[in-house]
């Protein structure tokens, strides 16, 4: 392996950190028939206002120091159940609107079972520091309780000299919200809101749509420049159904909305997609692997539909024989552009790699690392899935590459790697 310089930070998994999420019934029923959501709001209906003071007291005790405007959260509930289930109910008094709110949520640990896979980008905003200092925002897949994948998010401070430092992470969590959750939605596209008095950092994005149900796994983002100079955050993700997986793109230009957006082509079936920060030759471009072993080039002309791709890279070393794929979207340098990979070898033990591709080609490949770059070592090969490291993108930070990566689908850690090492370890 190269030279790296491991940072002493791990973020890990936690499982008091929670949210409040709708807690969808079966909304099915006739009139004769009511459903079960009709019957909740009837039961609560019931009860006279001393119990209805009651019961919303005991729900305040153990949850309200628990969230961010719990009492909010649930008067918002109570609206949606009402336009859900075409009720006119404006004139209840506020404790029996939340109460009723709060029979149609529960609370997630979102982070419970693992924290992995992360992807990092700029910051939108860069006010107010020097030249050696970027602000970024790091993303993270947070697996928690039925092993569902979910999208969180941390801000930071990385300068030249490896100093690094997290911006604090707020008490409370909060969950991206859509208009309409309730409803069907089949293929999107949708798009969530962050809450305005929130915190990105303390911001997660759960699935909402039935392909997603499963979860959100290994967004890969990337800081895309249009060809008329308009930027904008895209990220490549698989969302899995319970059953089957395609490819998704995530969308935001402040990190305030978030469009989730199916991509459609015989290519989205696969994992692991990663796009280019830009045009090149005047077509979209990934990378992706589209046979569970080798690594593709594709091309399309439509952000949203790919198919097909031509074959980039076999594995060659015995660390990668079993397979390789992409470690995030590739980041353009003077030398070309630099593509973390990852390769998969002996007992299935996973260690990243790099290839530099030509800038205006990118099929030619100029050089590729002939040992891993980074490999999980003494503790760090415990964890959730033994003998992992595996990142969804790095960031380039003056003459040095900033990768977070994954730990054994257990915690994250971050290490900073001279790219004239990386480009002299290339055969």
């Amino acid at each position: 392996m190269i030279e790296n310089q491991i940072h002493p930070l791990r973020l890990k998994a936690d499982a008091a950190r929670v949210v409040i999420r709708p807690f969808h019934l079966a909304w099915q029923g006739s009139k004769a028939e009511p459903g079960r959501a009709q019957r909740l709001v009837d039961a609560v209906m019931t009860l006279d206002d001393k119990e209805i003071r009651k019961q919303l007291r005991r729900v305040m005790r153990d949850f309200e120091s628990r969230h961010w405007q719990a009492r909010n959260v649930f008067l918002r509930r109570f609206d949606e159940i009402c336009a859900l289930l075409d009720l006119e109910l404006e004139d209840l008094d506020d404790n029996r609107k939340q109460l009723v709110g709060a029979f149609f949520c529960h609370e997630y640990s979102y982070a419970a079972a693992a924290l992995m896979n992360p992807s990092i980008v700029p910051h939108p905003d860069q006010s107010g520091l020097d030249h050696q200092t970027v602000r970024f925002v790091l993303s993270l897949r947070a697996v928690g309780e039925g092993h569902i994948s979910s999208i969180a998010f941390r801000e930071g401070l990385v300068s030249h000299c490896c100093a690094l430092e997290l911006a604090p992470e707020p008490p409370f969590a909060t969950a991206a919200d859509a208009p309409d959750i309730d409803g069907l939605f089949e293929d999107g596209p949708i798009t969530v809101f962050r809450d305005d008095n929130s915190n990105l950092s303390g911001t997660v994005i759960f699935p909402i749509t039935p392909k997603q149900a499963g979860g959100l796994e290994d967004l890969r983002l990337t800081h895309f420049t249009h060809d008329d100079g308009r930027k904008e955050y895209i990220g490549t993700y698989t969302a899995y159904s319970g059953r089957d997986i395609r490819s998704e793109l995530l969308r935001t230009s402040d990190f305030r909305s978030f469009e989730l957006v199916g991509i459609e082509g015989d290519a989205a079936r696969n994992k692991g997609m990663a796009l280019f920060p830009r045009k090149i030759d005047g077509r979209y471009m990934m990378v992706g692997r589209q046979d569970g072993q080798n690594l593709f080039l594709l091309t399309s002309d439509d952000l949203l539909v790919w198919n097909g791709g031509e074959l980039l890279m076999r594995p060659e070393y015995p660390w990668e024989f079993v397979q390789i794929g992409n470690c995030g979207a590739p980041i353009e340098i003077d030398e070309g552009w630099l593509l973390l990979t990852h390769g998969v070898g002996a007992m299935r033990q996973y260690a990243i790699g790099a290839v530099l591709l030509d800038r205006d080609n990118p099929r030619k490949i100029i050089g590729r690392t002939r040992q891993p770059i980074l490999q999980a070592e003494n503790d760090d090969r415990n964890g959730y899935v033994p003998n992992v490291v595996y990142t969804c993108g790095a960031m380039r930070c003056g003459d040095q590459l900033f990768m977070p990566y994954g730990i054994s689908d257990s915690s994250v850690g971050f290490a900073f790697l001279q790219i004239k090492d990386l480009l002299a370890a290339m055969k």
